[in-house]
């Protein structure tokens, strides 16, 4: 793992890569991270997507807040004032716009290492991450080979920005996997988004695991379940493998 500074137009974004030993043009791919913020568990997920093959970037979406220390999700879960006074700060620098803005430096970034191969990325997003996957896909298509979203929510609303609308100008092949144990993703907006997506001839898979709660991934969380996260793990990684190992070597 190596922290770095990417260039933003609002500032200097902080960033963590990852990559394989040896040398080599390895392919790309974006983590977007989830509310609980820059901590370790997402590093184990960068250093897991490099002992697959992959160069890993893992922007902080929340570095417009300024220095933070990882966040005791059990400790400030346990305090709902506390919980308040951090994500209000944390998820305050941030919106769709910031987001995107962030995404486009990301992209920027990996496309001038020499260890990335050229060509579209993968990207993987988490919760509100989620959001962020659907939205660079649609902004950046000929920049995205493979979009992932894990327990995300309000993916497909009535809302004019919902990022479901997006789908028609989309071109990576897609993966969104809910829980059925979380309000802000439910059946109909899975149907919804499915159908947006297919209606636009997008290559795609919506799903809702059985038997998971919102955050099912990430082992530092009480809701974490290891069926479903290595089920996500699978499956995102088949996709990163097909699209972006299979169709470049072919």
């Amino acid at each position: 793992m190596r922290e770095i500074s990417i260039p933003t137009r609002d500032g200097e974004m902080r960033a963590f890569t990852f990559h394989p030993g040896g040398d080599g043009k390895w392919p790309a791919a974006i983590i977007f991270m989830d509310a609980p913020a820059i901590r370790p568990a997402l590093f184990e997920f960068g250093e897991r997507l490099a002992r697959a093959g992959y160069f890993a970037l893992l922007p902080d979406l929340f570095w417009r807040a300024g220095p933070y220390e990882p966040i005791n999700v059990k400790e400030v879960f346990a305090d709902e004032t506390k919980r308040r006074e951090v994500f209000g700060k944390l998820m305050g620098s941030t919106n769709p716009e910031k987001q995107l803005i962030d995404a486009k430096a990301s992209l920027d970034y990996l496309a001038a290492q020499p260890e990335v191969k050229p060509g579209p990325v993968g990207i993987t997003g988490y919760c509100m991450g989620c959001g962020v996957v659907m939205r660079t896909a649609g902004n950046f298509p000929d920049r995205i080979a493979a979009a992932a979203g894990f327990h995300g929510g309000r993916l497909a609303t009535d809302a004019p920005d919902s990022p479901h609308l997006l789908a028609p100008k989309i071109t990576a092949k897609v993966l969104v996997a809910g829980a059925d144990e979380d309000a802000g993703f439910p059946l109909e907006q899975a149907d919804k988004l499915r159908e947006a997506l297919t209606a636009a001839g997008v290559d795609n898979e919506v799903t809702i695991y059985q038997g998971a709660k919102h955050g099912y991934t990430m082992p530092d969380l009480p809701v974490y379940n290891e069926e479903a996260a290595e089920r996500h793990w699978t499956e995102m990684l088949a996709l990163f493998d097909e699209t972006l190992k299979e169709k470049a070597a072919a």
